[in-house]
C-alpha cells in the first residue's frame, strides 16, 4: 500500500479541472490515496500570525519576506472555502484525505483557535522560519553561511520542540529539511539534538513526514528527513507517513517507492493513514 500524504492545490484553484489531474497522476503512480495539506499561508484566517512572526524590516530578509506575503497565491481562501471543495471530492468518492500544513507560529494560542473549528483528518506542523527568517527562500541561503551553522541547527530543533509540546499535532512535516542547500553541520556537534528530537516526537505522540520534495526540489537532492535522523525515528519507533510535496499534478507520487524502500531500510515497513485524527497502520 502506498499514499502520499502531503501535497499543495495552491498554485491553481478548488475547481476539478485543477484537481482532477493530482488524482489522474496519483492512479498512474499506484497510490491508493493522497491527502491534501494546504499551507497555511493560502488562508485569511492566518494572515496576521504571518505578519506577526516573519521579519518585516527594511533588511534584505525584511524586504523579501514582504514581497513574499504580497504575491497573489497569499491570503486568498478561507478554510471554509477548502473544507467545502474537500468535503465535496470526498461525497463524490475521490480518494482524499483532509489535511493541513501549518507554521511553527510562536502564537500558537491563536493558530489552534483558528483550527478548532474544523474537523481535519490529521494536521501537519512544519518548521519554516526560524527567528523570523524564511529559511528555505533560496535568494536568502547566504544566511546559512553568514551565521553559525550549528546555532541554526539547534534553532531550529527547538522550534521543533516548541509546537511538538503544544500536543496539539499530527505530524512533523519534513524534519531537518534545512539541509536542503547543502548546509551540513559537523555530524558530532548536532547528534545530541537529534535523539532529544525524536524523543520529543515520541512524547507528543508525533509522526514523521518521510518527504522526497527535497529529492527533486532542491539541491540536496535527497529523500527527507535524512539517515542520521531516520535511525533515531527507527529506534524510538515513530510511525511515518510518506510524502511528495508536489504542487503540481505532475510531482504526485514523485519517488514515492523511493521512499517506501528508504524507510524499509531502517526496518519500518507500515505507513500511518488517517481518519478524522484516528490513525491506522498499514503494510507498505
Amino acid at each position: 500500500m502506498l499514499n502520499d500524504y502531503h501535497m499543495h492545490f495552491e498554485y491553481g484553484s478548488y475547481k476539478d479541472e485543477f484537481a482532477n489531474p493530482f488524482f489522474e497522476q496519483a492512479k498512474k503512480m499506484g497510490l491508493n490515496e493522497i491527502g491534501i495539506t494546504e499551507h497555511t499561508h493560502g488562508f485569511k484566517e492566518f494572515k496576521d500570525l504571518y505578519y506577526e512572526e516573519l521579519i518585516l524590516d527594511d533588511s534584505e530578509v525584511g524586504n523579501f519576506q514582504k514581497k513574499w506575503l504580497e504575491q497573489k497565491t497569499k491570503f486568498v481562501h478561507t478554510l471554509d472555502e477548502y473544507k467545502d471543495y474537500i468535503d465535496s471530492l470526498k461525497k463524490r468518492g475521490y480518494p482524499v484525505k483532509w489535511g493541513i500544513e501549518v507554521c511553527n507560529f510562536k502564537n500558537q494560542k491563536k493558530a489552534q483557535e483558528i483550527l478548532s473549528k474544523y474537523e481535519f483528518d490529521y494536521l501537519i506542523v512544519s518548521i519554516h522560519f526560524i527567528k523570523g527568517w524564511g529559511f528555505d527562500f533560496s535568494a536568502l541561503k547566504h544566511k546559512f553561511t553568514d551565521e553559525n551553522l550549528t546555532q541554526i541547527w539547534r534553532d531550529y530543533a527547538k522550534e521543533i520542540e516548541n509546537v511538538a509540546n503544544t500536543g496539539y499535532y499530527d505530524v512533523l512535516g519534513h524534519p531537518f529539511n534545512l539541509r536542503l542547500f547543502k548546509n551540513i553541520p559537523n555530524p558530532n556537534e548536532v547528534e545530541d539534538l537529534l535523539e532529544n528530537t525524536a524523543k520529543v516526537l515520541k512524547k507528543n505522540n508525533m509522526i514523521v513526514d518521510v518527504n522526497t520534495g527535497t529529492s527533486y526540489r532542491y539541491p540536496i537532492k535527497e529523500i527527507t528527513p535524512y539517515e542520521d535522523f531516520m535511525k533515531y525515528v527507527k529506534e524510538y519507533d515513530i510511525p511515518v507517513i510518506l510524502s511528495s510535496d508536489a504542487h503540481y499534478s505532475e510531482h504526485v507520487g514523485m519517488n514515492i517507492k523511493e521512499a517506501a524502500e528508504y524507510v524499509k531500510k531502517f526496518g519500518i515497513d507500515e505507513i500511518v493513514t488517517f481518519d478524522r485524527r484516528k490513525r491506522t497502520l498499514e503494510k507498505i
